[in-house]
């Protein structure tokens, strides 16, 4: 039987307040880890942008938006990592 997947994109907002550059490590560890888990289409980094509104006394964020196709059981995984990892701001899972 053939491994079931699906394809996802998530929209994830990093914190600024360490830099930019701390901003593209945090997208360098996303991206690997959802590597490990199945397979990316692409990495689009917005970059440095206003938020709409002020989170945690900030006024601007960092974006990425990853596209990638894996097992259904791992966006879950993946949300848990970013609710739990210092220096993101927001993120959001969705089935394409």
């Amino acid at each position: 039987m053939a491994k079931l997947s699906a394809k996802y994109e998530v929209m994830a907002v990093y914190s600024m307040k360490e830099g930019e550059d701390a901003a593209k490590a945090l997208v360098e560890k996303f991206k690997k880890l959802i590597e490990k888990n199945g397979t990316i289409e692409s990495v689009d980094e917005w970059g440095k942008r206003k938020l709409a509104y002020e989170i945690d006394d900030q006024t601007d964020g960092y974006y990425a938006l990853y596209t990638f196709e894996s097992k259904p059981d791992f966006p879950a995984e993946l949300d848990r990592k970013f609710k739990i990892t210092e220096g993101v701001m927001r993120s959001m899972i969705i089935v394409k």
